[in-house]
């Protein structure tokens, strides 16, 4: 269903000209949502690639593993939309404080987005509401360090901003007056919560992703706030118990469909289009998250087996191959420290891990070597590359 509007335009001067800027009626749309019964069945099977990804997070042998690396690829990804640099391998390289082969402030940017997630889970496990103190909490560990760092962090903006184009004049959409931001994140808060009405979950979580983007709340760090809340949104109503979903990587393949359709709700009030594509992200995103799984979860099995036909060095090797699970680009020292062996035992299995075509060295170097876990870092960066 199109509606005629989904906001209201204010005429505003700035830097030097008059341009008009939207503001976007509170949710939830009105009229209602029109679900047909393809839109119905396209959210029934995204629930259902949920619900198979909330499974597998009880089925892994170790949860902890998995999510480890699950919230560093959705933070590669979610700032590579944002036109970072950085791949996986490089955030896993800054994190042990190795130089990685890109500028430092897409690292420290990618870094800081895993800092922030964790946050917004602490908090939300902690009992803490979803509101927006959290949301500018949040903000505020996103740009602590590094770029952006300057762009007044966990606080709403006091200028007026744009989307694309070079100034306003020329800007494919500009967001509400700094003065309506508080009400506008406002009436966001309360759409959380269910007011005036109770939203299933998962719409909820589109609704309040596409809202979020037209208010536009910050200076800086807004499109990776609003991926953010996302599965933090799932997580929080229950949906999910782990973070293991990252949507940026449909939203990255698909990014001009993705603008498009954001676009096509202030302009047309299209939400039902924008419904339709996020139900086919989180589908898609969940689905290869298992498969992912599944494959980690084998290529471990396969390289223990490998690891057993050692003989009496076996046991040691597989010590140093649960570290590899946990760290799977790590430094000799940090694999003593994993496994609790000593770094002569260390070294000389990394050498029978390589042999075995388990793990490589990366750095070329005769001292501080560095080694990655081979075909496990290659399931993990795919679509980070």
């Amino acid at each position: 269903m199109k509606r005629a509007k989904t906001g209201r335009y204010i005429t505003i001067s700035t830097v030097g000209e008059k341009v008009k800027a939207f503001v976007p009626d509170a949710l939830p749309p009105n009229p209602l949502l029109e679900i047909s019964g393809e839109l119905q069945d396209l959210l029934d099977k995204a629930l259902l690639a949920l619900g198979r990804l909330d499974s597998i997070s009880m089925l892994l042998p170790d949860t902890s593993l998995f999510l480890y690396m699950y919230v560093r690829k959705e933070a590669v990804l979610s700032s590579q939309i944002e036109g970072t640099q950085s791949s996986l391998s490089d955030l896993l390289l800054f994190e042990i404080d190795a130089a990685p082969g890109v500028p430092l402030d897409d690292v420290q940017e990618v870094s800081n987005y895993v800092a922030a997630m964790e946050h917004g889970l602490k908090r939300i496990r902690e009992g803490f509401p979803f509101s927006v103190r959290l949301i500018k909490e949040i903000h505020s560990v996103l740009l602590s360090k590094g770029r952006g760092s300057d762009r007044i962090p966990g606080q709403f903006r006091k200028t007026q901003n744009w989307i694309g184009g070079t100034r306003p004049g020329n800007a494919l959409f500009v967001p509400p007056p700094p003065n309506e931001v508080a009400q506008c994140m406002s009436d966001l808060e309360r759409f959380i919560h269910n007011k005036p009405q109770k939203t299933s979950a998962l719409i909820k979580s589109a609704l309040l992703h596409a809202q979020f983007e037209t208010i536009h709340p910050f200076l800086d760090g807004n499109g990776r706030v609003g991926r953010l809340l996302i599965t933090l949104l799932l997580c929080a109503e229950g949906v999910l118990k782990e973070p293991m979903l990252y949507p940026s990587l449909f939203f990255k393949a698909n990014r001009e469909q993705y603008y498009n359709l954001l676009q096509a709700i202030r302009t047309e009030g299209d939400w039902e289009k924008w419904i339709e594509f996020f139900a086919d992200a989180v589908r898609e995103t969940a689905e290869s998250a298992v498969k992912a799984a599944n494959q980690l979860m084998q290529v471990a099995d396969e390289d223990r087996k490998k690891i057993r036909s050692i003989g009496r060095a076996a046991s040691s090797a597989l010590r140093v191959h649960q570290a590899l699970l946990q760290k799977p680009v790590i430094s000799i020292p940090k694999a003593c420290q994993l496994s609790g062996l000593w770094t002569t035992t260390v070294t000389t299995v990394m050498k029978q891990l390589e042999k075995l075509g388990i793990v490589k060295e990366i750095t070329g170097a005769r001292r501080n070597r560095l080694y990655s876990y081979i075909s496990y870092m290659k399931i993990l960066n795919k679509g980070t590359e």
